[in-house]
Parts: C-alpha cells; structure tokens; sequence
C-alpha cells in the first residue's frame, strides 16, 4: 500500500511539470505583435562604399540588384526600398521605418549622386472614396439574374 499512496502524491507533480513545460514551449508565439522586414535592409557600411564615379557592376556587387530601373533621357537611376513594419495579432500592419535608396547614372553606367529617403520626406495624400460614374447601370445580383432571364 505505501507504493500506491507515493505514487498517488506524484501524480499531480508530474502532471503539473508537464503542463508547466508544454507551456513554456509555447510561450514564445504569444505575442501580440511581431517585427518584420521587407525589401532590402540597407546599412549605413553598405551605402558608403557607393561613391561617385563608380561602375554598376560594383554597386550590384556591394547591395545587389535593384527592385526598380528607371532610364530618363540622359541618366539611369536604381531604386532599392527597404520597410520595416511590425504587424499585430490581428494582421493590421504599421509601418515603422521606410527607407529609399536611390542610386543614378549616367549614360556610360558609372555612379552620379546618391540619395536617402525616408518616411518624412515623403508625401501624404488621400485617397479618393468617390466612384468613377460609368455609362450603363450598376446592378446588384439579382437585378444581374433577372434582367438575364
């Protein structure tokens, strides 16, 4: 009968060891908001090893290919954009750092000018909510079903 009592008593010391360590496995996906990057993380090392006069071939080589080209008349110019957002349980989405790097040519591919752009140097504007008036009707589903029997 004592192995049954000591066994009895251990029971629910066990049990509570292990629900303890089940959740303390899962303890690290609770939170309520999570940071993450998109696009290029651009560093400050990386950004001062482009300089004026130097090839495109190297500037690919130091922060890699450009998401976006743009070829004006007499120059080229490279766009790299790096976001950091941190996003909530919920999946709404707040952006907490932006930052465009733009890298311009000229037309024999050597480096121009750099510039840095950021989230205050950019421009707000709202969205128009208006709709475009279209020529014919807007119809709701059933008016579609009917009107095509």
């Amino acid at each position: 009968m004592p192995l049954r009592t000591a066994t009895k008593s251990l029971l629910p010391i066990s049990a509570a060891l292990l629900l303890g360590l089940s959740l303390s496995a899962c303890s690290s996906g609770l939170s309520l908001t999570q940071s993450k990057a998109r696009g290029y993380e651009i560093s400050e090392d990386a950004v001062a090893q482009i300089r004026v006069g130097q090839s495109a071939a190297l500037v690919t080589a130091v922060l890699g290919s450009p998401q976006i080209t743009n070829s004006f008349a007499t120059e080229t110019a490279w766009y790299y954009l790096g976001e950091k957002v941190q996003q909530t349980a919920f999946g709404m989405e707040l952006s907490k750092e932006r930052t465009l790097l733009v890298v311009y040519f000229d037309k024999k591919n050597k480096v121009v000018d750099t510039e840095r752009l950021g989230i205050k140097d950019g421009k707000m504007f709202n969205i128009e909510s208006r709709r475009t008036p279209s020529y014919g009707q807007d119809r709701t589903f059933l008016e579609s079903i009917i009107s095509s029997i």
